[in-house]
């Protein structure tokens, strides 16, 4: 299930995303994935909670962020939620690819936790997203 978390620059997204990494951490029997570019919440995610940089990898762009996501989800079959922190910095501020890496990532994660954070208007979101926000 697919979930965003939507707004400009300083509107809250990562703290929101935070507090949900949080409540998981206490919640969930699973393991939990947090994909982000440049390490920016090293200190401030719970530990339970495995954080992986997409520059370590040299994720660039919608397809790799998919074949990332499917390999991390194939590697690991215990996870329960995913987080995606600015999937726009990946995959070079598009909103259309964001479209559609995010429809071919919830086709793989029907039984998964997708909440991943845009820094867009929400009135600028392509409208196959617009039912996603939370």
């Amino acid at each position: 299930m697919l979930k965003l978390i939507v707004g400009t620059k300083g509107a809250g997204k990562t703290k929101t995303m935070l507090e949900m990494i949080d409540k998981a951490t206490k919640t969930t029997s699973g393991n939990i994935v947090v994909i982000e570019k440049c390490m920016k919440l090293t200190t401030e995610i719970n530990h339970a909670a495995r954080l992986v940089d997409v520059d370590e990898y040299n994720v660039v762009g919608a397809d790799m962020l998919y074949g990332f996501v499917a390999g991390v989800l194939a590697g690991n079959y215990d996870i329960t939620e995913l987080f995606i922190d600015g999937i726009l910095r990946i995959i070079d501020h598009n909103l259309d690819e964001a479209e559609k890496v995010l429809m071919k990532i919830d086709g793989i994660t029907k039984n998964i936790e997708v909440v991943v954070t845009v820094s867009a208007d929400p009135s600028d979101l392509p409208e196959g997203l617009k039912k996603y926000v939370i």
